[in-house]
């Protein structure tokens, strides 16, 4: 069994850099998740229209401070996209954005 170092090496920039892509990536998850759900009850239209406006304009400020902080840090918004191995990417696609490429040995030939 391989022993762990008693000290690692790091260095503080990088340090930083990575704890805020860390925090940066659950915050984004967190607001995609709100966003999701914002969506839902408006289209079940189970929001009053003030709720809906607020909620719309929260989410836009949320969405600018994410953008500060990603600069902030020099950091891309496909840098907070973990990829987990076998379990995939954590965040899931935004909407309207395209997903992973299909697979050419999948696709069907018409002839």
């Amino acid at each position: 069994m391989n022993q762990l170092p008693a000290r690692i090496d790091t260095d503080a920039d990088t340090v930083a850099r990575d704890l805020g892509r860390l925090v940066l990536t659950i915050v984004e998850l967190v607001r995609q998740l709100m966003e999701r759900q914002a969506i839902r009850r408006v289209e079940a239209d189970d929001l009053p229209p003030a709720t809906v406006e607020r909620l719309g304009l929260g989410l836009m400020k949320l969405e600018e401070a994410m953008a500060d902080l990603r600069e902030h840090f020099g950091l891309r918004p496909e840098e907070l996209n973990i990829d987990l191995g076998p379990l995939g990417h954590l965040l899931p696609p935004e909407r309207g954005e395209a997903g992973p490429e299909p697979d050419q040995t999948t696709a069907t030939a018409t002839d």
